[in-house]
């Protein structure tokens, strides 16, 4: 490898193999660069969320709901199966994207004491226009790679993550 082919993680490793040649630190040459990875992709998602005007809460609500398909509408119960925060942060989370106009709730016809919330058309459009600019971001970060070399990564962060992901 030349000089200019290694990353901060390989100086990283170097200096912790000739300060503890006693420890195997082989784990640093992958998760060290999936953490560096991940705040590089936590800044473009944040510039591409602030661009529209959305958090990344905000954004996670409404992909959810966007995600859900036609009339993009669920309950606030699935909205948190969806997002994992608790039930009092997902009322405060709706009731301000509701006042953002982004969202409206609507009883349930199928229960009485329910509601469904779905995006309302200028929601569906920030999302749909935040996605796009993620996705070309996204696209950006992962340019240094061929087609076929990010399906062989995305497979192997596959295998990594399936035991995490997993239902207990």
């Amino acid at each position: 490898m030349t000089e200019d082919a290694r990353d901060e993680v390989d100086r990283l490793v170097a200096a912790w193999r000739a300060e503890r040649p006693d420890l195997d630190v082989e784990p640093l040459q992958v998760l060290s660069r999936v953490s560096r990875l991940a705040k590089h992709l936590d800044r473009a998602r944040r510039a591409a969320f602030a661009e529209h005007d959305l958090e990344p809460w905000e954004f996670d609500v409404l992909t959810a709901l966007r995600r859900a398909g036609k009339p993009y509408e669920l309950s606030p119960g699935a909205l948190l199966r969806a997002t994992l925060v608790t039930s009092g942060t997902m009322t405060n989370r709706i009731d301000r994207l509701a006042q953002a106009g982004l969202v409206r709730r609507r009883p349930d016809p199928e229960d009485r004491r329910g509601v469904l919330v779905s995006l309302t058309d200028p929601g569906l459009a920030r999302v749909d226009a935040a996605f796009d600019d993620l996705l070309r971001r996204e696209r950006e970060l992962l340019s240094g790679l061929e087609t076929a070399d990010q399906r062989t990564l995305a497979s192997l962060l596959r295998m990594l993550l399936t035991p995490f992901d997993s239902p207990l």
